[in-house]
């Protein structure tokens, strides 16, 4: 049902532009697919004056916002991407403030507050995540058919594997020589299981503690970006999970031929 309240501006042109950069960046950096982040825009759009076009890369956002009454009022701007992650709470939320405004609960000021406070919020601990992840590991070695000692290596191993991808990427450390660090470390971990024997399947350790390092969320939106018909960015997605993957592999082949496992 359209909306029957008057439209008017606002806030300026080249501040909306700036909101609309801040709503698409947000949305990209935490995992969302491209037409979920056009659907986002346009409903903030159909709140206002303005007419919102947009061109979502893999590395940046282009934004070019025109007054309805006064197309000569036109302005355009553009904001790169710091990252790719992945927090669907993030998600949630920004979603749920464009539905408040599309429902006339809010104004576009109230929407930016509750923007900032959404990038300020407090994140779980990094310890709380390693450990979780490790059990995740775990619980799906044994979930495989692994054993408790099985289970065990597989969430020390993921432990540190994804300790040692975090601190490598907080050093600034490039995103592919981190995972492929972090592979290595992992496998040479778990691989020990295999090397001494102590579980009853240790191949399943060593199969399911590199699982963290998997880029699904990227190969997700691959999928979604080229059925919707965003071409390049979904091929750029694909490349990049495909490249992790490649990393990965190398990362378990280093350590593998390093500790002498040859028939995993």
């Amino acid at each position: 049902m359209e909306n029957v309240w008057p439209k008017d501006k606002g806030m300026s042109a080249t501040k909306f532009a700036d909101l609309i950069l801040e709503v698409s960046t947000i949305l990209l950096e935490s995992g969302a697919h491209c037409e979920r982040i056009n659907r986002n825009v346009q409903r903030i759009a159909e709140t206002t004056c303005y007419k919102v076009e947009m061109l979502l890369t893999f590395t940046a956002v282009s934004v070019t916002v025109t007054d309805r009454e006064n197309p000569e009022n036109t302005v355009t701007g553009n904001r790169r991407m710091r990252h790719h992650g992945a927090h669907f709470g993030v998600l949630t939320n920004t979603s749920l403030l464009t539905w408040d405004l599309f429902e006339n609960k809010i104004s576009l000021d109230e929407l930016e507050n509750c923007l900032n406070e959404i990038k300020v919020a407090p994140k779980h601990p990094v310890w709380l995540i390693r450990v979780f992840i490790g059990v995740a590991c775990g619980c799906l070695c044994l979930l495989a058919g692994g054993d408790w000692v099985d289970g065990a290596f597989a969430f020390v191993a993921s432990l540190i594997g994804l300790t040692v991808r975090q601190e490598m990427v907080k050093k600034g450390f490039n995103l592919m020589v981190a995972v492929v660090s972090s592979a290595f470390m992992t496998t040479t971990i778990s691989g020990m299981n295999v090397l001494f024997g102590c579980g009853l399947s240790p191949d399943i350790s060593v199969a399911t503690a590199v699982l963290f390092l998997i880029p699904g969320v990227p190969l997700i939106n691959c999928i979604i970006d080229l059925l919707e018909g965003y071409i390049p960015t979904g091929i750029a997605r694909g490349a990049f999970g495909g490249f992790i993957l490649l990393c990965i592999a190398i990362g378990m082949f280093m350590s593998m031929s390093l500790i002498g496992i040859n028939n995993f």
